[in-house]
């Protein structure tokens, strides 16, 4: 799989290394190199591309205003000196997050975990702004309760608990109780959203607020983690730099 790319950044020294980076790998092909998001704007309305590397802290725009105007971004790892971006980085569901300066080690790893989001999702990074063609994700699931099917939207779930046969689903607006097991509702969620983080609970990544040693908050919530997910919990903080 070859993987079309553009590195955006307003630092020459930094693209010189992304640049000296991509070249060791024959699956990258570095499409161009932009000093800023309006330079980079450009070639993602004339070119596909699949990954972006981008930098944070740029003049005129902002790496996350520049998430925040594309209405379909391609697959994103932020480069960035600022490790405080983390959570907001992760919020605009980035590849990977990468600390400057960038070891060899970390970049070939986050080019890694692109891959093989491009592998399981081939049409998720494949155009950006003005394409047709694209074929998002799906960003919604439907469940069985009160004697009716409801569309239930990924972006509204906080979190999901299990109780015997039941999940509870919970959203910023309601709850929604529906006959499934755990694992059978854990298929149903796109695993780059949710993670199972105790034998009762799966939490929505992106609306976590606060880790404190075994615990989650979101909101007023407060969501063990059981020692058989702990591992697995940490692998993801550790592969976003959370902590």
């Amino acid at each position: 799989m070859i993987i079309r790319c553009i590195a955006v950044d307003d630092e020459p020294l930094a693209l010189d290394i992304l640049e000296s980076y991509i070249s060791k790998l024959p699956n990258l092909q570095l499409v161009k190199t932009c000093s800023s998001a309006t330079e980079a704007m450009q070639v993602l309305q004339d070119e596909q591309i699949d990954l972006m590397f981008l930098d944070i802290e740029m003049p005129e725009l902002t790496g996350i205003q520049f998430l925040n105007i594309l209405k379909h971004q391609p697959l994103v790892i932020f480069t960035t000196a600022y490790p405080e971006y983390a959570m907001e980085g992760f919020n605009h569901d980035a590849v990977d997050y990468l600390l400057k300066p960038i070891p060899y080690d970390r970049f070939l790893k986050a080019v890694t975990k692109a891959q093989e989001r491009l592998q399981r999702h081939p049409k998720q990074g494949e155009q950006t702004i003005v394409t047709q063609a694209a074929t998002p994700e799906q960003e919604f699931m439907f469940v069985k309760a009160d004697y009716k099917t409801i569309r239930v939207d990924f972006k509204d779930i906080l979190w999901i608990e299990g109780l015997k046969d039941y999940v509870i689903i919970q959203t910023k607006d309601q709850k929604i109780i529906t006959l499934l097991s755990m694992n059978k509702m854990m298929e149903k969620l796109p695993d780059s959203k949710f993670l199972r983080v105790h034998r009762s609970f799966i939490v929505a990544l992106q609306k976590i607020d606060s880790i404190e040693k075994s615990r989650i908050r979101i909101g007023q919530k407060e969501i063990p983690i059981g020692e058989v997910y702990k591992d697995q919990f940490l692998k993801w903080v550790e592969e976003n730099n959370i902590m």
